[in-house]
């Protein structure tokens, strides 16, 4: 029953894959006064809630988990039909390995059914999946499914989603910085020739290139804080908390969150006169 965490179930005709086809008319934006040309173009999610979901309504974590595939799915369908470019939603995190070895290792295996169970669907609906996070925490099956996904839908490029897996902010930032001290060590690079670009070039959001900085940082549950996500690139984002639990996390959350970011007037530490 689990088995649709993180698959996306949304259904286009094959000539919206590469040709750049442009994406249904969002009449939802349009009644929200919301105006497409504005719309962030990377969006990141910390999905919070699905346990407290299910123990409200007296039933087991696996039923939130079941609910939060759902959200996931909604938001990846809303995501590529309204033309964001970008989505990075928040999947595992180093500390949930904190959790019983057994969820964890579920988890795992889940992860790696459902992009097997989804990769005809991602190439056809033009999604590049791209996981991020630490490898070498990741179960081996899991490292070989994670290759041939990223292989296969290489060359969609409507929605690049990006499953942040074994990931954590702070890992993020170590990791690009002993790259770039292996580089200086082979006397490929000097120490003060690294900057802001080199070092963003090393972090594992750079797999989306240009759009590896989310415009808007969304995190649900009621909870106001990012959690090792993405410390370097929310630097500038626009962050919106919202008090749904994450399997609660629907069309109109999704759109309030959209309203509330075109409202804001991002300066970017500058003065507009």
């Amino acid at each position: 029953m689990l088995s649709r965490f993180l698959s996306v179930t949304a259904r286009l005709p094959d000539r919206s894959l590469h040709a750049g086809a442009a994406p249904p008319p969002p009449h939802a934006l349009v009644k929200r006064g919301i105006r497409r040309e504005s719309l962030p173009r990377h969006v990141a999610v910390v999905m919070d809630g699905n346990g407290r979901w299910a123990q409200a309504r007296g039933l087991p974590t696996a039923e939130g988990h079941e609910a939060g595939g759902r959200a996931l799915e909604r938001t990846v369908r809303l995501s590529r039909d309204w033309g964001i470019r970008a989505l990075t939603v928040f999947a595992f995190s180093q500390e949930n390995f904190g959790r019983p070895q057994v969820e964890v290792d579920y988890v795992m295996a889940l992860i790696q059914r459902m992009i097997r169970k989804n990769l005809d669907e991602y190439v056809r609906t033009g999604v590049r999946v791209h996981v991020i996070g630490d490898p070498s925490r990741r179960p081996a099956s899991l490292q070989g499914t994670v290759r041939e996904a990223e292989e296969m839908t290489g060359n969609n490029s409507r929605l690049h989603l990006a499953l942040a897996t074994c990931y954590g902010g702070r890992w993020d930032i170590v990791q690009a910085c002993r790259q770039l001290a292996r580089q200086v060590e082979g006397g490929a690079l000097k120490p003060d020739d690294i900057d802001e670009s080199l070092l963003a070039g090393k972090l594992a959001t750079s797999v989306v290139g240009e759009l590896s900085c989310p415009d808007l940082v969304i995190r649900t549950s009621g909870e106001q804080r990012m959690s090792n996500f993405l410390m370097w690139q929310s630097a500038y984002s626009e962050l919106y908390f919202t008090d749904a639990l994450w399997p609660d996390f629907d069309e109109d959350e999704y759109l309030r969150a959209l309203k509330s970011f075109q409202g804001r007037e991002r300066r970017f530490g500058t003065r507009n006169v």
